[in-house]
């Protein structure tokens, strides 16, 4: 009676097991790969619902469950989480990960989500219209992307991107002038760029002058004003618009910071060019620090020809 029981039409447990039925696997075969997967994927006590009273994240563990009882070679996930509201999503990313270290089984993940492509990937592929624009791991597509587009799109908030020129052997911006060091100057030179460059700056590299004890020579100081301020508990995002020397139009750029008051007067800020660029293109600039609202310090700058 318990078997029949189980296998009543349209339960969780049937639903699992269903390509195992149409495979015409035995049926105690079939019973023990699915309390198996049921097992692992915490859904054990759900055997006997049926999925129309499962909640959004319940459901999609139970499709991961219908292809692990199948033992396959290779997953393929095509945005699963993509329907689940923000906390399930969190939930689903760290189920996914686990479940993936401990089958050892090869999962290629498509999503559109950066968060989930830099947290679940062993080696991530950026593609746009189709076309591969990078393949490596999370930390090397932020440290050294190859083109702007994937300059742009890898990190939260992303990089702003900041039109230089090179002359004499320092980079002229609407910040200021840099002058590079020697190891930087011939990266771009072997990169072929010419004159005009793009400078990519990275989100925590920029520091509030203000909080910096002795180390305003190592970089560059400009004002800055917030224009927009999102609190988002431990840190906040603003958003400014630079009061550098003749800036381009339409040039903005964003930083992270920890929480600050949002009124503090315009104060300056330091950038300063103490790292190598990548090997690849552009860079992308934008601004995460500790700063106050109204000023920060920035201190890699890379570049690229554009």
């Amino acid at each position: 009676m318990r078997f029949l029981r189980r296998w009543r039409r349209g339960l969780v447990l049937e639903n699992m097991g269903f390509a195992l039925r149409l495979a015409k696997v035995d049926r105690a075969e079939i019973d023990r790969k699915v309390d198996q997967a049921a097992e692992l994927l915490e859904l054990t006590e759900l055997l006997d619902r049926k999925p129309a009273n499962l909640s959004g994240g319940q459901r999609q563990r139970v499709a991961m469950g219908r292809a692990i009882v199948r033992s396959p070679q290779a997953f393929l996930m095509d945005e699963p989480l993509s329907n689940l509201d923000a906390k399930l999503r969190v939930q689903m990313r760290t189920t996914v990960a686990r479940l993936q270290n401990q089958l050892g089984t090869t999962t290629v993940y498509v999503t559109h989500d950066q968060t989930e492509a830099m947290t679940l990937g062993d080696r991530v592929a950026v593609m746009r219209a189709g076309v591969i624009q990078q393949v490596g791991a999370p930390e090397e597509l932020y440290q050294r992307p190859r083109n702007l587009f994937v300059a742009g799109f890898i990190g939260s908030p992303a990089m702003n991107f900041l039109p230089g020129a090179l002359e004499d052997g320092r980079l002229r911006t609407a910040l200021g002038d840099i002058a590079l060091p020697e190891q930087v100057r011939a990266k771009v030179a072997q990169a072929g760029a010419g004159r005009d460059l793009i400078v990519g700056i990275q989100p925590e590299h920029f520091e509030d002058a203000a909080l910096v004890d002795g180390k305003l020579a190592e970089g560059l100081t400009f004002p800055a004003v917030v224009d927009v301020l999102e609190s988002l508990g431990p840190t906040s995002t603003p958003t400014s618009a630079s009061r550098a020397p003749a800036p381009p139009r339409g040039s903005w750029r964003s930083w992270r910071r920890t929480p600050a008051p949002a009124t503090r007067p315009a104060a300056p800020t330091r950038w300063s060019p103490a790292s190598t660029p990548p090997a690849g293109p552009a860079r992308a600039s934008s601004c995460g620090c500790g700063s106050t609202p109204a000023s920060c310090t920035c201190s890699t700058p890379t570049t690229a020809p554009t």
